[in-house]
Order: C-alpha cells, then sequence, then structure tokens
C-alpha cells in the first residue's frame, strides 16, 4: 500500500549514519563535568589531592553604575550609540569568579561582599572589611584571599602588608613562611589559568610574558629583603652599591626581552606555516572565547 501523504520522508542513510556516528561521540553533561572535577582534584594514580582554599572578596561599584546609566541616558537623548560598554551586576561578576576559582582548580570556603560609591583607594575594600575577611581566613584555616577585580600594585602591596603584619613583624623575610596570606586579584586567576592549560611553545611564551609584565610592578611587595643593599661587590667593593629591588627590576627587564624576541621568533615560524596551508588551498578553523566559556567543552564533543 502507498504511504500516507503526512507521514514523514524517511531520511536518507547517511544522514542515519552521521546521527549515529554524532550519538557515539556525544557525551553527556554529567560525565564531562565529573571528568572536569576529577581531573582537577585527583592526582594521575586517582588520589584525592589537597585542595587550595581560598575566600572570595567583591564591591559594587555605584559609581561604575552610575557612569554606565549616564552614557546609555546620554544615547538615548543624542540617537547616537555612543561609546560601548558594558556593566555587570554584583552578583553576576561574582558568579563569574566563582567559575574561575573552580577552573583554577581552588575551592572557596566565605566571601566578603560591600556596596561603596567608591572603591577604597588603598585597600579596594574598607578597613572594616578588611578586618572582616581576615577573621574569615583565620577561622576557615585558609592563606588565600582572591578579590573581584584588577588589584592596582599599590593596593596590593597595601593589602599584603595588612594581612601579614603579624608575620611581619616576627620574622623580616616572609618569602615561602608558612601562613603567609596571598592576595590574589582578578587578572593574576586569569593569567594562572592560562598558565596551568598553555600547550603549545608560543602560548607557554606568551603566558610567561603576560606573567612578567604583570609582575614587575609588584615586585616590591612585602618582603623587607628587596629594599636590602647588595654586598655582590666582595671585599673592597662593598658599599651602598645596587639595591636588591633594583637587581629584581633588572632581571625581569632582561627577561621579558628574550621572551618578546622569542616570540617574535615563533611568529615568522608561523607566518611561514600559515602561508603553506594558505598555498594548498585547505580551510582553517579557529575556536576563539572567554577563558572559562566551554571551548574545551565543545572540542570534547566534536
Amino acid at each position: 500500500a502507498p504511504a500516507s501523504a503526512s507521514a514523514p520522508a524517511p531520511a536518507p542513510p547517511s544522514l542515519l549514519a552521521d546521527a549515529g556516528e554524532w550519538e557515539a561521540y556525544a557525551r553527556d553533561e554529567d560525565e564531562l563535568m565529573t571528568e572536569r572535577e576529577d581531573r582537577l582534584y585527583m592526582d594521575e594514580e586517582g588520589n584525592a589531592v589537597q585542595v587550595e582554599t581560598c575566600v572570595l572578596v567583591g564591591v559594587e561599584d555605584l559609581s561604575a553604575k552610575r557612569r554606565y546609566d549616564r552614557r546609555g541616558a546620554l544615547s538615548l537623548t543624542t540617537g547616537s550609540p555612543g561609546e560601548e560598554a558594558v556593566h555587570f551586576t554584583l552578583e553576576e561578576s561574582m558568579a563569574e569568579m566563582r567559575d574561575l576559582i573552580k577552573t583554577a582548580g581552588m575551592e572557596i570556603v566565605g566571601e566578603v561582599t560591600q556596596r561603596l560609591n567608591e572603591p577604597n583607594p588603598r585597600t579596594y575594600v574598607g578597613t572594616g572589611k578588611v578586618g572582616e575577611s581576615m577573621e574569615m581566613l583565620q577561622q576557615r584555616g585558609t592563606c588565600t584571599v582572591v578579590f573581584d577585580a584588577e588589584l592596582s600594585p599599590g593596593q596590593q602591596k597595601v593589602l599584603e602588608n595588612t594581612y601579614n603584619k603579624k608575620l611581619m613583624q616576627n620574622d623580616w623575610n616572609l618569602e615561602g613562611e608558612e601562613g603567609e596570606i596571598k592576595v590574589i586579584d582578578r587578572t593574576a586567576l586569569i593569567l594562572d589559568i592560562f598558565a596551568q592549560h598553555a600547550k603549545t611553545r608560543e602560548g607557554k611564551l606568551q603566558v610567561d610574558l603576560a606573567l612578567h609584565e604583570y609582575r614587575k610592578p609588584r615586585l616590591t611587595r612585602m618582603w623587607t629583603h628587596l629594599e636590602r643593599q647588595s654586598g655582590a661587590g666582595g671585599v673592597g667593593l662593598r658599599g651602598p652599591g645596587e639595591s636588591q629591588l633594583e637587581i629584581d627590576k633588572r632581571l625581569v627587564r632582561d627577561r621579558i626581552i628574550v621572551l618578546k624576541k622569542k616570540i617574535d621568533n615563533v611568529q615568522k615560524q608561523r607566518d611561514l606555516h600559515r602561508r603553506g596551508r594558505a598555498n594548498t588551498g585547505l580551510p582553517v578553523l579557529s575556536l576563539v572565547g572567554y577563558t572559562n566559556a566551554g571551548k574545551s567543552t565543545l572540542l570534547n564533543y566534536l
């Protein structure tokens, strides 16, 4: 008997084969998340590893919201689109930071938030919230505090000195000291994620360069030994000489120059390979997205 007119036409065998092949490679989202957590919290032998804990600090900058509202009102009045600007609420920004912290392999044990007309120029948050976060660090037994902002070198130095005030009074050299509280901002967290996932030679060089550029203005930090005078000249050449801080800055500056030269050489090689691919006529696809946007998850499905 002829098939009914309303019955759908059977799919071509090629489409059915493609669908079966896709289902064979498709993976359940829960399975992907379980595998990702095992990769973060389990070693190669399947043993649980100690996870670094942290306290997350965020500020709702009311001045930034007012500037965003004024730009929107001005664009409506003039009829022009004006400057493109994006404003994230405190909860949106904190939700993103929670995902970034999890991707970096840390665990949040506490959160501190504050609404401010203007962020504190010295400590980003108010002195009361600095004390509250310090108490939380002591209560939860963690030595890492993450700020949902890009801290200036001055703000980071003041915060590190404040959090480690007692340790500084007991020992002038805190580098590697047990109980030292680390202050990490959004930029440092993202750079750490990039460093964990960099695979290619160019990628590792780019991350190394970004880390040195980030650390260069933050060398002073809280370690007093960086301000001591160097006696490397030996007998007859001692004196004020070059401070340890200047030596560190010079070493970082030299390292940056070397990294830039290496990246230039790698980019020249990439240009040659790119021209070779263009001559063959093969298509090249790129997957671009912000960190933690799901690029690796998408590749796992392909």
